[in-house]
């Protein structure tokens, strides 16, 4: 297992994937990775809808290809596996608790050889007529709005870190 300075630094987005699915051990560790994420006042506002079923992962696809205005793209990048977070609007804090899971989730990815992406357009997808219909099968309540998509899988690239700014940091 990598450092997790390592992690962080080396970690990229994948937009290429191989069709094979992940291991299931790899997944439940990046699940459990997203579950351990730091939420305002420790209220785990957060849920995650795991799918690897195709038919849903094209829904969810074409949802976000909407929000794009271009609904031939294929925004999820043929991963296997993605991972909806979702987050209670009554949270102190529910974009940043989604954002930390997400963080958690790309950062565990990465660690265990899996690619990752972080997806936007959850909420405007899951706003949808379609979108709302989804989130009732799933069991939530109107409470629930999208934060975004962690596409998973292994990478068929193999991205290269870009040179940080000079000026990212200011001491005083």
């Amino acid at each position: 297992m990598q450092s997790t300075l390592e992690v962080l630094k080396n970690r990229r987005s994948i937009r290429q994937y191989k069709p094979e699915q992940i291991k299931a051990s790899e997944l439940d560790a990046i699940l459990e990775a997203g579950t351990y994420a730091a939420s305002g006042m420790g209220a785990q506002s957060v849920v995650m809808v795991v799918t690897q079923d195709k038919a849903l992962i094209e829904k969810l696809e074409k949802l976000n290809a909407r929000v794009l205005n271009n609904p031939d793209a294929k925004p999820f990048y043929g991963a296997p596996t993605v991972v909806t977070v979702l987050v209670n609007k009554k949270a102190v804090t529910p974009l940043q608790d989604g954002a930390l899971v997400m963080g958690n989730l790309l950062n565990a990815a990465y660690a265990l050889g899996v690619g990752s992406c972080w997806i936007a357009r959850a909420k405007e997808a899951l706003d949808s007529e379609e979108g709302k219909a989804l989130c009732k099968e799933w069991g939530l309540s109107d409470d629930y709005e999208g934060v975004a998509h962690c596409i998973l899988g292994y990478a068929a690239e193999t991205p290269v870190p870009k040179p940080r700014k000079a000026d990212y940091i200011i001491r005083k």
